[in-house]
Order: C-alpha cells, then structure tokens, then sequence
C-alpha cells in the first residue's frame, strides 16, 4: 500500500483541482491519499466521492496554519480523520480573513513596480477558499517578471525579514490547536518540521499529546534523521510521509507520491482512530 499523506489543491495554494488530484494519484500507483489544503476541509467531500469511484482511499484531512510563540516561528500541524470539522469553521474563517487583507496589502506595495492588478491576481486565485501569496507569484510568473513561484523574486518579495511585501498573517497558538484537533476527534501530526526549524518544537507537542510526525517528506535536511528517531522513539510517536504537494506551485519538482507513508505506520494512524 503506497499512500501520500500530504497534498494540496486549487482549493488553497495547489495548482491542480480535486478531480485532478484523484486522476494523477490513481496513475502513479497510490492506494491512497490525504487531502490536507490549508485551513480548509472544503473539497474533502468531493475527494472522498471521486477516489471512491476510482479506487482510491482518500482520508480526510487539513493543513492547519498555526504559531509557535516561544520561538515566533510558523508551525503547521496535519490533522487526519476529525469527527466534528464543523468545530474549525469559525478558526478557517478567520485564518482566511487575515490572509486576504495581509496579502492585499502586498498586492498594493506590489503594484507599486509591477504592472499587475487586483483583478489578474483574483482570477489566479478563482477556486481558492482565500487569497495566497502564491496566487500573486502565479501573476507576475504569467505576466514574464519571473520563472517560478519560488525564486529569487519571492524572497524579494516575502522574505522573512526583508521583503518589501512580507505579511503579518495572525495564526493560533501551535498548543491551542493540537488540543483542538484532538478535542474534534482527529489525530495530529507535526508537518514537515525542518522546513520552519520546528525541531525544538516536536518534544514539547510531544509531551502534550502529538500523535504522530511528518518523518519522509522532500525538504528533509541532512543530519536530521537522528533527532528524529530519537524523538520518535522517546514519544512513540507515528511516522507518516507525504510529498505536500502542490502541483506547480513549489520550488523544486515533486510529483505526488514522491514521498509516501509505511503501510506499517498508516495501520498505526487507522488504529489510533479504531479505524481498523
């Protein structure tokens, strides 16, 4: 059993659509997938009703964009299977209300040196829950002033520190929304935890109940392993892979299924949910 337990859509930041996903899933082998777009469960539904008419286990799922405030850094946690999703409807709202005013006020500082505009950027973004930086990356890409989404014109752009558009997104605490996504019913895992230096992070969501750790995925960086599986062993955690893929939308080519999650510790997530 091969299953990618990280992918996205239009419905957020991804390039491709829900049918789209469920197609190029099934092709390249998988037997199963996570629909995780970011703070959203939207297009779960429709997933689930199109990978069951091809053959594909889709598990319901999301990205939560959340904050770890001891070290102001961004942190986002999977949450796999909720019983009540319902229960995040307000938190999404205001997570895609924040996104849309910050990234239109880069879009203002934006147009200021490109001749790009409001409505190029919207029809980009036509799908989407809200708004992301990557829709106006979508337009100047169209538009010939770049050749990729991430790219030397993005850390211009959004650089942490010194983009001349960076945003102030307003994300929930990291320990607020583990306690939520378990009070839902769902099983959390910390996504990708190198890519936002999240390491110092894992033991302490550990210790308050974080089921499980994105362990094979692209951006992996070297020498980690050990910290890891450490970690991993010390907290029993789960260890799942996934490509987060997003089609197009990325720095480097990842088709889905570039990294996928042992059978073993898929059998792991599903028993944790009495699943199986």
């Amino acid at each position: 059993m091969a299953a990618d337990l990280h992918c996205h859509t239009k419905l957020s930041d991804g390039s491709v659509p829900v049918d789209e996903l469920i197609t190029l899933a099934k092709g390249s082998g998988l037997t199963a997938i996570a629909l995780t777009d970011h703070d959203t469960f939207s297009g779960v539904k429709t997933a689930q009703t199109l990978g069951a008419q091809a053959g594909l286990e889709v598990i319901p799922g999301a990205e939560i964009s959340c904050f770890d405030n001891k070290r102001h850094r961004l942190v986002h946690i999977l949450c796999y299977y909720p019983d009540k999703p319902e229960m995040f409807d307000s938190l999404f709202d205001a997570i895609a209300k924040s996104r849309k005013k910050e990234v239109t006020i880069a879009l203002e500082k934006i147009m200021k040196y490109y001749p790009i505009t409001h409505e190029m950027v919207q029809r980009r973004a036509q799908g989407s829950v809200t708004i992301f930086k990557q829709h106006i990356m979508h337009t100047l890409l169209d538009a010939g002033y770049t050749d990729k989404i991430y790219g030397e014109l993005y850390k211009e752009l959004f650089g942490y520190k010194t983009g001349i558009a960076r945003t102030n997104i307003e994300y929930p605490d990291a320990f607020e929304i583990l306690d939520m996504i378990h009070k839902s019913g769902a099983v959390a895992v910390l996504a990708h935890p190198s890519v936002y230096d999240s390491l110092d992070l894992l033991p302490e969501l550990a210790e308050k109940g974080l089921d499980g750790v994105e362990y094979n995925f692209p951006r992996r960086k070297p020498g980690e392993d050990k910290v890891l599986d450490d970690i991993v062993k010390n907290y029993d955690l789960i260890k799942t892979g996934g490509t987060d893929f997003h089609g197009g939308s990325t720095s480097q080519v990842h088709p889905i299924g570039t990294c996928t999650t042992d059978e073993g510790q898929l059998l792991k997530l599903k028993k944790l949910k009495n699943i199986i």
